[in-house]
């Protein structure tokens, strides 16, 4: 890939770029020779050739300070994003020439880790063996931070999720159920199809405040004109089901959580009118470099979530 680059670069002038970048940042030739481990009279050159390619004058000083002239402010602008260009056409080929491989650092909530996320790990692991996705878990919020840090690649959360460097792509609706005990030992009987009103007055084990799943749920009360009584607050959804297993409340769970091998034989599913949903959405920075390897993940996400709404 070195050739690959070298081509780009001598193409595309980068070293020019560069060059021009840090004199702005320094306001100095020799200041930004001196960051490049090159001399003054080279940097000189590299800004010469430049204006002449571009025949436009680029810098100007300013007292002892080199600044950009307006022409100059306006490359400085595409500076980052050509840099970005080159380096996705880079891992592109890379990707082609090596097939896919590396890391993926992929954050989501713990339901989705649980009932959504090991098929479709389990699938790139047949298809890819090469490619590692490192899964980690948390709430929206956190999760949307670490994206927009560049800690993590992509994300698979709740929506809303607050970002403006962020690009959010629908996955699927999960549709929220509430859950009772088979067995109530004194709890109220409930209908087929659940209300506001019907849950508002009893004891429910709900997701933690910070959650965005919870605030669906406040909102969902909240519309009717209610609010919940919670007599637990967890960060599991496995957690809650066995709370309301052992007879310590109702609960309000996303539907995929009861699904497949999360049904469980202690508790029964009860619709919820109005309808309630969640949006899980795939987040990653818009100007994130989008390798062969996270190309592969996010695709196989997206088919996974299509799937799933058939």
């Amino acid at each position: 890939m070195r050739c690959i680059r070298n081509t780009l670069e001598k193409t595309l002038n980068l070293d020019q770029l560069r060059s021009f970048g840090l004199v702005i940042e320094t306001g100095s030739f020799s200041a930004a020779a001196e960051r490049l481990g090159v001399s003054q009279p080279a940097v000189s050159l590299q800004i010469r050739q430049l204006e002449r390619r571009l025949a436009v004058r680029l810098i100007e000083r300013v007292g002892k300070r080199a600044r950009a002239t307006p022409a100059g402010m306006e490359l400085l602008r595409h500076v980052p994003h050509i840099d970005t260009a080159v380096e996705n056409a880079i891992d592109a080929l890379a990707d082609h020439a090596s097939g896919v491989a590396g890391r993926v650092r992929l954050g989501t909530g713990a339901t989705a880790c649980l009932h959504f996320l090991p098929g479709v790990l389990r699938t790139l692991r047949e298809q890819f063996p090469g490619l590692g996705v490192i899964v980690s878990t948390g709430n929206t919020e956190d999760q949307a931070r670490k994206v927009e840090e560049n800690s993590l690649d992509l994300a698979l959360v709740t929506l809303p999720a607050a970002g403006r460097s962020l690009a959010a792509t629908p996955v699927l609706e999960d549709e929220f159920v509430a859950i009772a005990p088979v067995d109530a030992k004194g709890l109220a009987p409930l209908r087929a199809k659940l209300t506001p009103a019907d849950l508002g007055a009893l004891p429910l084990v709900l997701f933690e405040p910070a959650a965005n799943t919870r605030k669906l749920v406040d909102r969902w009360f909240a519309a009717a004109g209610l609010q919940p009584q919670a007599v637990m607050e967890l960060g599991s959804v496995e957690a809650m089901k066995e709370m309301v297993a052992a007879g310590l409340g109702y609960g309000i769970v996303p539907g995929m959580s009861m699904t497949g091998r999360g049904a469980h034989p202690g508790l029964r599913v009860h619709r919820l009118s109005p309808r309630m949903h969640r949006t899980l959405a795939v987040v990653v920075r818009r100007d994130k470099p989008v390798s062969k390897a996270l190309r592969v993940v996010l695709d196989a996400i997206v088919a996974a979530g299509r799937r799933g709404r058939r």
